[in-house]
């Protein structure tokens, strides 16, 4: 028996309604700026349903990462090239790129402002790191460590090779430590 139009949607909802925390956190991480994360993600979901809605629902999640990824690799392109032109790369432009502490993706509740301070700094060290990183190793490590995804599910949604995967997840893993010591928690 095929589902009913009303069946596929509402299942497509309680596919985004599960993703779009994780894919929001993906996103600020890669973007730094939580408008332009709520704007990838939307987007992503729309091409999701737009385009993939009649698939098998297990096919989604991979899916929906991959595009996750593609937007997100357009929008640092689109950023970076801006960036480059004469009249556009503003450095006004570039501050409001920076993340404000307030803008951290879910800072776990706190015993008072001064663990509040902690994390938010330790949050801002992460993010930095996560940017001095190549795209690719950044993409791997957002989905394997923060997406819990494996190595077979990151290598769908990246469309490279599971070998590939742990190359650059190990890279990742190495930079990070170099760049952070054993501060903040990042492990294998």
């Amino acid at each position: 028996m095929s589902a009913t139009p009303d069946d596929r949607r509402q299942r497509l909802s309680t596919f985004f309604e599960q993703q779009e925390t994780r894919a929001y956190k993906m996103a600020y991480a890669m973007t730094r700026n939580r408008d332009d994360a709520l704007d990838i993600v939307q987007d992503s979901m729309l091409r999701l349903a737009s385009r993939y809605a009649d698939r098998d629902d297990g096919e989604w999640l991979l899916l929906f990462y991959r595009i996750l990824n593609n937007r997100i690799r357009d929008f640092l392109r689109r950023r970076k090239l801006w960036r480059w032109l004469p009249g556009f790369g503003s450095q006004a432009a570039d501050r409001e790129d920076e993340p404000q502490a307030t803008e951290a993706p879910d800072a776990p509740p706190t015993d008072g402002p001064d663990g509040t301070l902690q994390q938010q700094q330790q949050l801002e060290r992460i993010h930095q790191a996560l940017g001095r990183l190549p795209l690719r190793q950044q993409q791997v490590f957002l989905l394997r460590a923060w997406q819990e995804f494996s190595t077979a599910e990151t290598a769908g949604a990246l469309g490279i090779s599971e070998a590939s995967v742990k190359t650059h997840y190990r890279r990742a893993l190495q930079q990070l430590r170099l760049q952070l010591g054993n501060r903040t928690g990042v492990t294998a």
